[in-house]
């Protein structure tokens, strides 16, 4: 018998879902990352971006779209990775607990004398291997992609990069799982996790423009993984203890929650 077989069971019940994200991930990049060649070289595109206010280019980056490293970053690690990584680690996260609670399933679970600080543990493991997995992915396309697309990534700056969207994400997921765990209900999970990422996103846009604002950026997860650049400048230590930090307090809160609780109430 497994020494983890919370942890087993959700890999397997999930593996289905961790496939569909997987590939719809590869999809996204193998639509977009091809389109650098266009972006790159083409001075009407850049006029076009140069003529926008600065504000938001700078919110939205296109600025950095002209350089592979640049382009990779603003299209799929800060916008349309992120959006579908969002969405998969906070329906995971919403589910690990709150989901199964709702179809009844949970009872079950902790009938078979485990413990719910285990419970709870095991699910974030399991969230966070399949995070990694999404990660590994990202990171093999990119890397693929880098010669035959003309991005001229480095290795270790998309390893750097590709962790800190690992990281971010899993602050959303435990956001979800957090909230599950206090009150059992999957629609708050899903609103505590995806107003993490939205908060943390919008937070980096204003603090990085408005006057006076630049405090939202300090606060802000997203700014946190991407604030230093990882994909450019390589790894940033402190925006990964951060992350870290914010998802280790966020876990141990589901696990108090979720021990204090009755559940199904």
């Amino acid at each position: 018998m497994s020494r983890l077989p919370v942890f087993v069971q959700d890999l397997r019940e999930g593996r289905r879902s961790l496939i569909g994200w997987s590939l719809g991930l590869i999809v996204v990049m193998m639509i977009y990352l091809p389109f650098f060649g266009i972006m790159g070289g083409d001075s009407e595109i850049r006029e076009l971006v140069e003529s926008l206010p600065p504000a938001l280019v700078e919110a939205l980056r296109y600025d950095q779209m002209f350089t592979g490293p640049g382009y990779a970053q603003a299209t799929i690690l800060g916008l349309l990775g992120f959006a579908l990584g969002t969405i998969a680690a906070v329906s995971w996260g919403a589910r690990a607990i709150a989901g199964d609670e709702e179809t009844g399933t949970l009872e079950l679970t902790l009938a078979h004398r485990v413990s719910r600080e285990r419970l709870v543990l095991e699910r974030a493991l399991g969230i966070l291997v399949r995070l990694v997995v999404l990660g590994v992915v990202v990171a093999v396309v990119l890397l693929a992609t880098s010669e035959p697309f003309g991005l001229d990534l480095v290795a270790g700056n998309v390893l750097a990069a590709v962790t800190a969207f690992v990281m971010l994400l899993l602050t959303s997921a435990m956001a979800a799982l957090a909230a599950g765990a206090l009150v059992g209900r999957r629609v708050v999970a899903l609103a505590a996790g995806a107003g993490l990422a939205v908060s943390g996103y919008v937070g980096d846009a204003v603090g990085g423009q408005a006057a006076g604002w630049g405090w939202l950026q300090d606060i802000s997860p997203f700014a946190w993984a991407y604030g230093n650049s990882p994909i450019t400048d390589g790894w940033d230590p402190g925006g990964l203890a951060l992350l870290l930090a914010l998802s280790g307090v966020l876990l141990v809160g589901a696990v108090v929650a979720f021990r204090r609780r009755d559940v199904g109430t």
